[in-house]
């Protein structure tokens, strides 16, 4: 329905309280943004394993029956959007299977580029799955590593790996996280009446009433159970490569990620963008919700009036039934709808997070001037997306970003505002506290991949299809 990179999962951990699912239901409530298709909790009474998956939103999955049936002190959970596979139950996480190490559950964030290889290997020495997805390889290699306990399992699963993962895994008796070398996708660890909790985004703890610790950092192993935490540093150490589109558009403002404001970042995102592309103008109005934030920023650095323009619907599903007679962009409409009253007669500068294919940004600003806007200025708080992402995003092929095929001007022609604007590269690590750009993963914006990607070209489109990303 819009036009936007996809968000990727979220995933949920607590080892040592009471209530562990139903913590775990309500952190995956908190991280609902990051996945709509599914969602799982596993938990343990310290004995086995309890699961329970299913399809839509955490609220539509976890009655009191549900909650009921995953008792103990530790439960892991994951939100699921995926960026690629099929969208079955046979895809939702946790995944928990039983090996020579005993039950096992894993939830996992990010994309590890070889799994189609190593599944295509695994398969042809007799391994079955269950599903497409790329963290069932993890198991597998779990299953088959020759090591004496779980967590050096685990990291001879891991240890080769190029990808992004932020994982949770779980046993009977205790929990284990696991972050890439690279740290791209964010994972926080917190604490709440004893018991250590880890998610994806620090808006998780904030409704359980939880309190930030700190991230699990890049490249460690944190192993909870009755012994207590431990922390682990088993990976080779690697440049820092955080996903910068965390702070543009994927994680609630009111997170902290990568030890930062999101709320923060993005207000220096429309600040800095006031001071490059400026408007002659008379309110900002924000794509609601990612660029609200923004666009505060930009109206208080440009000194023009903020208004919400725009009024979106936040009770759209993920179908519905259209009209039998057509209406003219009705997907952008039953999501969007402008303030007349705001916006007629005004020179309005319409400010979003990104510009993927442009279609979308199209629709918007033809509504925006039926609603009488006399002028429409686009404004966009990132640089031109030009390439896809291979680390846990779902992206378009490179050859449908509008902004590897045309110009600015052409985008602007194609989208029908009278100006628009990008936030420079430079505007945007300087807004996330990254000046240097030396902590941060903008090959979406570059097509400098960080990471060698197998089989690809030099800008690894033609791997795109080929890649099992999880989320």
């Amino acid at each position: 329905m819009f036009d936007k990179f996809r968000e990727e999962c979220g995933v949920f951990g607590i080892y040592g309280h009471e209530e562990a699912s139903r913590l775990a239901y309500l952190g995956l409530y908190s991280l609902q943004h990051r996945g709509q298709e599914s969602a799982g909790i596993v938990s343990s009474d310290g004995e086995r394993l309890y699961a329970e998956r299913g399809m839509g939103h955490v609220s539509d999955i976890f009655q009191e029956d549900e909650l009921a049936r995953l008792p103990g002190r530790l439960a892991i959970g994951h939100v699921r959007y995926s960026t690629a596979g099929k969208v079955s139950i046979n895809e939702a996480q946790p995944f928990a299977v039983k090996c020579a190490y005993g039950q096992v559950a894993l939830c996992h964030n990010g994309n590890l580029p070889d799994a189609s290889d190593a599944r295509n290997q695994l398969e042809s020495e007799g391994a079955i799955f269950s599903s497409t997805s790329d963290t069932e390889v993890v198991l597998h290699r779990i299953a088959r590593s020759r090591t004496g306990n779980l967590v050096d399992a685990i990291i001879d699963a891991l240890k080769g790996d190029e990808g992004a993962f932020s994982m949770l895994f779980a046993t009977p008796t205790g929990l284990v996280a696991a972050r890439d070398a690279r740290g791209f996708r964010p994972l926080c660890m917190g604490e709440l009446d004893g018991a250590a909790v880890f998610a994806s985004e620090t808006c998780a703890f904030d409704l359980i009433g939880a309190r930030y610790v700190r991230d699990v950092e890049p490249g460690e192993i944190v192993v909870v159970d009755q012994s207590g935490v431990r922390s682990l540093r088993p990976f080779v150490e690697k440049p820092h490569t955080h996903c910068i589109f965390e702070h543009v558009y994927f994680s609630r403002p009111d997170s902290i990620v990568f030890g930062r404001s999101v709320n923060k970042s993005r207000h220096l995102l429309g600040r800095y963008l006031a001071r490059e592309c400026p408007a002659d103008a008379d309110i900002v109005v924000p794509v609601p919700d990612s660029g609200v934030a923004a666009s505060i920023g930009y109206a208080a650095e440009s000194g023009l009036k903020f208004r919400f323009g725009l009024v979106r619907n936040h009770y759209v599903g993920r179908t519905f039934i259209e009209p039998r007679s057509q209406i003219r962009h009705f997907g952008v409409k039953i999501k969007l709808n402008p303030v007349r009253d705001l916006i007629e007669g005004k020179r309005v500068v319409l400010l979003d997070d990104s510009i993927v294919r442009g279609t979308t940004s199209q629709k918007i600003v033809k509504m925006v001037r039926d609603a009488g806007a006399r002028e429409v200025h686009m404004r966009i708080s990132c640089p031109p997306t030009i390439s896809p992402c291979y680390y846990g995003v779902d992206t378009p092929t490179r050859e449908e970003l509008i902004a590897a095929q045309q110009s600015v001007e052409e985008i602007r022609a194609f989208i029908g505002a009278d100006s628009l604007g990008y936030l420079s590269l430079k505007g945007l690590l300087e807004a996330v506290g990254d000046p240097a750009g030396a902590n941060h993963c903008t090959a979406c914006y570059t097509g400098r991949y960080p990471t060698q990607l197998r089989g690809a070209g030099r800008d690894g489109e033609d791997i795109h299809h080929r890649l099992e990303t999880v989320g």
